[in-house]
């Protein structure tokens, strides 16, 4: 064992090609698993970092891929229903009443409270309040009768030809079983492309 570390303290490193064949074979192993680690070290981290990168981004195209191509497989069924969707809006631009209607349609309204036997203390329309391609037109009402004349009432504005809402019901008791309901019925009407 001395005899090996005299030889390794006479080594000349300025001229290792005079070196013994061990100790040239250790250096050059030694300098080999230096390469590999560095090279492992800064080229092989590196590439394994860019990989995970890729990888995390593959499932991110995958994910948006799988979404497109289910709504690729839906899209006649949509192009369907949109076109029912159409159809279901001109139909229901069709019960919007035109201008000339709108005066029938209130007669309609004060009949139908009439006719379930409503006493009216208020019956008087609003200003029309403009929409995009309608027009709202608030009624406000105010009738006193009982409990079923006013569901007789409300149900036979819902069965209107035309489309009127009623908001804002308040029902409140009177003296003697009567009762007084206040409200706003609200119809509508289409905005002619000349207005």
């Amino acid at each position: 064992m001395k005899n090996i570390l005299e030889e390794i303290q006479n080594l000349d490193p300025q001229n290792p090609g005079l070196w013994p064949v061990p100790f040239q074979l250790a250096l050059g192993v030694i300098v080999m698993i230096l390469l590999i680690y560095a090279g492992w070290h800064f080229d092989l981290s590196k590439q394994r970092v860019d990989l995970e990168a890729e990888k995390v981004k593959e499932v991110e195209h995958m994910e948006t891929f799988d979404l497109k191509q289910r709504r690729a497989a839906n899209l006649d069924a949509l192009k369907e229903q949109m076109i029912e969707m159409e159809q279901s809006f001109g139909d229901m631009i069709r019960q919007l009443p035109n201008q000339t209607e709108i005066a029938g349609l209130i007669v309609d309204v004060s009949q139908t409270g009439l006719s379930a036997g409503l006493e009216f203390d208020l019956f008087r329309p609003r200003a029309e309040q403009p929409a995009e391609f309608y027009a709202r037109l608030p009624i406000d009402i105010r009738v006193t009768g009982d409990y079923h004349q006013f569901g007789e009432f409300i149900s036979g504005i819902a069965q209107l030809p035309r489309i009127v809402t009623t908001h804002n019901i308040n029902i409140t008791k009177l003296e003697g079983g009567r009762l007084a309901m206040s409200a706003q019925a609200v119809t509508y009407r289409a905005i002619g492309e000349d207005e």
